[in-house]
């Protein structure tokens, strides 16, 4: 398909004072098209907040905020290392009044695909393991884009990453989570971040334990990545 990008610039954004940028962060909207659009270009509105891109149910995608700006999509949050992650990152609202329980569009997610190909060619420092949910970088606050959100369909095609088997890793979980990329359990209880983890690898049970086979997942993420920070 080719992808259909509607300009709808959104006066909520800033310049870029940090980068280069190397996050993609994908969220849902919890609201249909026309009233997400308004929000993010809502100058009035307390706490304003946009994105780069809205991708709607038919794959249109509508570019409010030029990737070469700031918009405010992420609000606290932390990834490998750092906070306020708005400064590094590209966010895209995909629209899903609920993606616990509502399946994402075929069509949607072929434009999701291009849309994300095309901002990784054009920001090679996007790793995979930076290609997020808003669940995976503010666990307990966000829980998009949801446990329907096809992670693995996406890493199929190069964007993000899928875990390969492994025997289940060994010692404390939450110091390999934050190996990984997520918060450390300061302001978030450790069960938490297990939940975040479970809803983007394991989106069939999402309890917060930390079994053998959430164990198993995390370990395919890590041996690839030689456990480094």
């Amino acid at each position: 398909m080719t992808l259909q990008i509607v300009e709808r610039p959104s006066p909520n954004s800033a310049e870029r004072t940090a980068g280069p940028v190397d996050i993609l962060v994908l969220h849902y909207t919890e609201l249909p098209l026309q009233e997400s659009l308004d929000i993010l270009s809502d100058d009035k509105r307390e706490g304003r907040v946009s994105a780069h891109y809205v991708l709607d149910l038919d794959g249109t995608a509508y570019r409010l905020v030029p990737e070469e700006r700031t918009a405010w999509h992420a609000g606290q949050s932390y990834w490998r290392g750092r906070e306020a992650l708005n400064a590094t990152s590209i966010g895209i609202e995909i629209v899903n009044l609920h993606g616990d329980r509502h399946d994402y569009p075929v069509p949607q997610i072929a434009a999701l695909i291009e849309l994300c190909t095309g901002i990784l060619k054009r920001h090679p420092q996007i790793e995979p393991r930076n290609v997020v949910g808003h669940s995976d970088i503010a666990p307990q606050r966000k829980i998009d884009p949801g446990r329907r959100f096809p992670w693995k369909t996406l890493a199929a095609a190069g964007i993000g990453l899928w875990p390969t088997a492994r025997r289940p890793l060994d010692g404390e979980i939450q110091p390999a989570l934050q190996r990984y990329g997520y918060t450390p359990a300061i302001a978030v209880p450790p069960r938490e971040i297990v939940k975040a983890f479970q809803r983007h690898f394991r989106p069939g049970q999402v309890d917060g334990m930390a079994d053998p086979e959430t164990r198993a997942l995390l370990a395919g993420l890590l041996d690839p990545l030689g456990g480094a920070l």
